[in-house]
């Protein structure tokens, strides 16, 4: 453990700063929180009786910040029976009959992960009604954008033969038009909304955050975007940040509770962008322009035209009025059609508002042309992208090329001059930036597939979009994202050749100038 006012000089390695005015230091002091100076081997020469850490040969760079992650939800994860890999559907419901057993109190049943690419099990309420439960069933997608429910999830949520598709979701129906239980994207959001209500209980809550803060620890991450944070969420967060009980630094991106709706409420009268600390602060407003499962395509493949997916109509509307309160907007955006969406929205933000630093982030961007890349730079928009989501995207659509377009376009945004900001999406794929950032280079699945390969991404350009690139999407980049004097010293030390063909592994992570994670004992050192 460290003191509050220790200083700590790290050297004897490499050190990447992303500061283009140090490139090449030998030496990182650090003071109580704070990067206190960078350079030459005697700069600790300063401070006698300092901490040294000798690198052996490994790497430092700044703190990682995964700027698309879902801590809120993914901390919850363990509460659920996770049914990612089940083979069949007698299988899943033997783990939907496990979870009632083990949240008797809870008011919905609710497993997690669930996904048709595994083994190909397909669900409808009547499987689930084969178990007769007392209580409604919530199957949640590993997407996080559709659902199955039973027939009593249905009802409850007043679903039957006659109710209308929802503005931006879709309601699956069986042959004679009653419901079959499978809710798409903001069909299911009220499903969502009501199986969280069970594990709201703000300490539990704040319990497995801190939990599932050390994984992510442990993957080098100091930072995160919360990027779709509910108000109850957020309340968690700021009962953590006040208590010190907060493992690492949290950007919330208020959305609804309902998730993928823009119905915000009084949340955008709160606390705005920008407000808070290093330590907790508030970021963009969450918005979606697309579906995630039905993403918004108009592309042609093989000569033919291919359209189709779910657009949210009220997103104009929306990002306007969040905008004229002063909130800097994120829009999820995945189809080409829903980057058209955001686009309209930022131009029509930008002529409303043309002074100022928008900053506007569009998320995901899975499929765009290259004048989309340079629409997005001529608005000023930087790119959440995900490198790991070249592992499933890559092996379920490896097959489809289009004709004008390209799946995770990440050369191509670079090349037209668009920040990167490296992210996970974490439940919904894994969190570790390391293996993200080999799949953003190597561009190969784990089944050896390559997968648009001319869009790979060197190991180095990954590294900063999670360091600076991300900095700079959360409005952070004078307070974290390089090895700057002033800077919060979140740190990371990295084995390996960050040029080589391995997956370089965190040796340690350092928070606030404290080491929070070594890898040579395994476990947290704070």
């Amino acid at each position: 453990m460290t003191a509050p006012d220790q200083t700590t000089i790290f050297t004897g390695g490499p050190i990447v700063t992303m500061d283009a005015s140090l490139p090449h230091p030998e030496a990182v002091v650090v003071s109580g929180d704070r990067i206190t100076a960078v350079g030459g081997r005697d700069v600790g020469a300063a401070f006698p009786g300092a901490d040294v850490v000798e690198l052996g040969g490994a790497t430092l760079v700044p703190g990682l910040i995964d700027a698309h992650n879902h801590l809120c939800i993914s901390a919850l994860h363990p509460r659920w029976r996770d049914v990612s890999r089940v083979a069949s559907v007698d299988e899943l419901l033997r783990e939907v009959e496990a979870q009632a057993a083990a949240e008797p109190a809870a008011s919905w049943i609710r497993v997690a992960g669930w996904t048709e690419r595994h083994h190909g099990v397909t669900l409808t309420r009547h499987d689930l009604d084969r178990l007769d439960l007392d209580r409604p069933v919530l199957v949640a997608h590993y997407s996080l954008h559709q659902g199955v429910v039973d027939s009593r999830g249905l009802a409850e949520l007043g679903i039957g033969r006659a109710t209308a598709d929802p503005a931006g979701g879709e309601i699956r129906r069986d042959p004679d038009g009653q419901p079959s239980g499978l809710l798409l994207e903001r069909a299911w959001s009220e499903a969502h909304r009501r199986s969280l209500l069970a594990y709201a209980d703000p300490d539990r809550w704040a319990e497995h955050i801190a939990a599932r803060a050390a994984v992510l620890l442990a993957e080098g991450i100091t930072a995160v975007h919360d990027a779709a944070c509910p108000p109850e969420a957020e309340s968690v967060y700021r009962s953590m940040a006040a208590a010190g009980t907060l493992p690492l630094a949290v950007l919330v991106m208020p959305h609804p509770s309902a998730l993928l709706t823009h119905a915000f409420g009084s949340r955008l009268d709160g606390p705005p962008t920008g407000d808070g600390d290093e330590q907790l602060r508030v970021g963009p407003a969450k918005f979606f322009a697309d579906g995630g499962i039905a993403i918004a395509l108009d592309v042609r493949v093989g000569g033919q035209p291919l359209r189709g997916g779910i657009t949210m109509d009220d997103l104009g509307a929306t990002t306007m009025a969040a905008a004229e309160r002063g909130w800097r907007l994120a829009v999820h955006a995945i189809g080409n059609v829903g980057v058209d969406r955001a686009l309209d929205a930022f131009r029509a933000v930008g002529r409303r508002r043309p002074d100022g630093d928008p900053r506007f982030r569009v998320e995901h961007a899975l499929v765009l042309s290259r004048d989309q890349c340079d629409a997005l730079r001529e608005v000023g928009a930087v790119g959440v992208v995900q490198p790991g989501f070249v592992e499933h995207v890559g092996a379920d659509a490896s097959g489809v090329h289009f004709e004008e377009h390209t799946w995770l376009a990440f050369a191509d945004l670079l090349a037209s001059g668009v920040t990167l900001a490296g992210s996970s999406d974490d439940p919904c794929a894994p969190s570790a930036p390391m293996w993200c950032a080999h799949k953003g280079q190597t561009r190969r699945t784990d089944a050896g597939q390559l997968f648009e390969p001319q869009q790979s991404v060197p190991m180095l350009e990954w590294l900063r979009a999670y360091t600076m690139g991300s900095a700079y999407a959360g409005g952070q980049e004078d307070e974290r994202g390089s090895i700057t004097p002033g800077k919060r010293a979140d740190l990371v030390v990295l084995d390996g050749d960050l040029e080589g063909a391995g997956i370089p592994r965190v040796r340690q992570t350092w928070v606030g100038g404290r080491l929070a994670y070594d890898g040579a004992t395994g476990a947290a050192a704070r």
